[in-house]
């Protein structure tokens, strides 16, 4: 065992996950892998795409740009060495 978590395919014949999967792309453009593992708890998936479209995207609710967001996503990953 790899003790790592596995992602919920975006084929899923789970109704629910596939909602929400939609749902994700949607509001975000795509279905990131942070929520194809929180598929596994669906209501933590439930809450995560409306507040992940709201961190990452302008307006609602949040007073940053896009682009100003974008660039924090950016140095963070430099920073802490991720190639994404």
């Amino acid at each position: 065992m790899s003790g790592r978590i596995s992602l919920i395919d975006l084929e899923t014949d789970d109704v629910f996950a596939q909602l929400l999967f939609d749902g994700a792309t949607t509001m975000l453009g795509r279905v990131p892998n942070s929520h194809r593992i929180a598929a596994h708890a669906p209501f933590m998936q439930l809450m995560l795409t409306p507040f992940t479209a709201v961190m990452q995207r302008e307006g609602g609710g949040s007073c940053l740009t896009s682009k100003l967001k974008e660039m924090v996503i950016i140095k963070t990953s430099h920073t802490n060495g991720c190639k994404y």
